[in-house]
């Protein structure tokens, strides 16, 4: 956990500068071949192998799935955030944070919780010392009841997100007046995700970036908490 209060703390500073200097910062990218499979077989195989619940392939491309699932789950911990809380990341008993010692709690083998899994919730708290603007909290990123991820975005917002940060659920624009639970204060940008590393993500070659989409177009809808503006529809 202090490790992701210090990479957020981190986030919190570098989207200070992106604000403060006007603009996002992007740097050129290698462009993959889709079609260049090359040194990626062993690592679908891993992705089938890790994922913690169970994957929809139907009209999919089983290839990019795999590689998304590799991507997600072993390369960028992306239920580490999009989790309810830490506590609810793994099970009790393949939570390999807890003690192994004989007769448990941890039992050796990992287990990623899937009623929790990518769901989003985490609380990051607020952006101001003072505790009155919005709290951070992450997202959901399972499919809707369009089969489309991450709040039911196209591909190409999804690309978007990734490439700019933009928040298309714009949940917490930047705080005009006084600090309210609405709003984050300036100098950051309500406009953009906060926390949310993408300007390390946004330098991900495309076919990642597809690949990461085709994967989460592949796990089940998890509808979340049951109000509010983290709430899947799953039906």
């Amino acid at each position: 956990m202090r490790t992701r209060l210090v990479a957020a703390i981190g986030t919190f500073v570098a989207s200070a500068a992106v604000v403060v200097a006007g603009s996002v910062i992007t740097s050129p990218r290698l462009q993959a071949n889709d079609d260049d499979h090359d040194g990626d077989e062993a690592k679908v195989q891993i992705g089938f192998e890790i994922a913690p619940v169970p994957l929809n392939l139907q009209n999919k491309n089983r290839h990019k799935v795999g590689l998304g699932s590799y991507i997600v789950n072993a390369s960028a911990d992306c239920n580490g955030c999009h989790t309810s809380d830490p506590t609810m990341e793994y099970t009790v008993p393949g939570n390999p944070y807890l003690l192994h010692i004989p007769a448990g709690p941890f039992t050796g083998k990992k287990k990623v919780n899937p009623k929790t899994y990518l769901a989003g919730g985490s609380d990051f708290g607020t952006l101001d010392p003072g505790g009155l603007s919005a709290h951070i909290v992450s997202r959901n990123l399972t499919p809707d009841r369009t089969g489309l991820p991450e709040g039911g975005h196209t591909f190409a917002e999804f690309a978007e997100i990734i490439r700019s940060g933009v928040d298309f659920d714009h949940l917490h624009p930047t705080c005009t007046g006084s600090l309210n639970a609405g709003c984050v204060p300036p100098p950051f940008n309500g406009a953009l995700l906060q926390i949310m590393p993408w300007p390390t993500f946004q330098e991900m070659a495309d076919h990642d970036l597809e690949a990461i989409y085709e994967y989460l177009s592949a796990i089940p809808c998890n509808a979340g908490p049951p109000t509010g503006p983290l709430h899947n529809d799953c039906h």
